[in-house]
């Protein structure tokens, strides 16, 4: 769940704001809207609880699903985000175990039986290639009939929310200014985010640091062939916010799959 890390690597500056930007993201309800999907879903004889949080940023949703009594393992590629989701488990005392990694290269010890990608992560990714190259890897990597559960930005949400929109937020160390510009004319709606931090030194002087990163729209037929090609069944698909069943409001869809699985590592 860090924002392009995944893909851009960094987010040095991001990484120290990122809990405060989405304090309005209820990790520990959606970590049990998801559980009530993988126990829906979940073979009767999957016996063990090894869930994998692909691009888990600071590490907030790996501990609520941790507080599930999952045996979690969070992988992002920002060493920046991986320190903030140590410091965390440091207070917490929670076993999550966490690996920087690209998730594109992927890389285990064994098998999982639960791989979850959220808020977005996947829309970070530059080609098409890299999504493949994703589900490549977590179905390799999951057990036989494993569940691979991940969300991605609708074309609603990078024309009507994201957009040419501005937003400003005051936190606690900083103010920080969202600019978005979205190229309508390329058929994957890319989105340019760049973020100025404003931080306080003294008096009246301000130390800026900027993050830029781009998000990209991946439609659905483009994600069901990959999936399918690359050894996934789509069980479900529901709005990922709202878990109810999409709506041309839809902001984030939810992708709802099983794994082939059970290859040879």
């Amino acid at each position: 769940m860090s924002p392009g890390a995944e893909a851009q690597g960094g987010y040095g500056v991001f990484a120290q704001y990122y809990d405060a930007l989405t304090q309005n993201v209820q990790y520990a309800a959606r970590a049990e809207q998801l559980d009530r999907l993988i126990r829906k879903h979940q073979r009767p004889d999957s016996a063990d609880r090894i869930l994998l949080d692909l691009a888990c940023g600071t590490g907030s949703l790996s501990e609520a699903f941790a507080r599930l009594d999952y045996d979690v393992i969070g992988i992002d590629s920002s060493e920046d985000m991986l320190n903030e989701a140590l410091d965390k488990k440091y207070d917490s005392g929670l076993p999550v175990q966490y690996l920087r990694q690209d998730m594109r290269r992927l890389d285990l010890f064994g098998t999982v039986s639960v791989t979850v990608c959220a808020l977005d992560s996947l829309n970070h990714l530059p080609k098409a290639g890299d999504i493949r190259r994703v589900f490549e890897r977590v179905n390799l990597f999951s057990d036989h009939g494993g569940l691979f559960l991940f969300d991605v930005n609708t074309a609603y949400k990078h024309r009507s929310v994201l957009g040419e929109q501005c937003f400003v937020y005051e936190l606690p160390e900083a103010v920080c200014v969202w600019q978005n510009h979205t190229d309508l004319s390329n058929p994957e709606l890319p989105v340019t985010i760049q973020l100025d931090f404003f931080s306080q030194i003294e008096g009246r002087r301000y130390v800026r640091d900027t993050e830029c990163f781009t998000e990209r729209y991946y439609a659905d037929d483009l994600l069901q062939r990959l999936l399918s090609e690359t050894g996934f069944t789509l069980l479900e698909q529901l709005d990922g916010d709202t878990f109810a069943q999409p709506r041309p409001e839809t902001q984030r869809l939810l992708y709802v799959t099983r794994a082939a699985g059970g290859q040879t590592i």
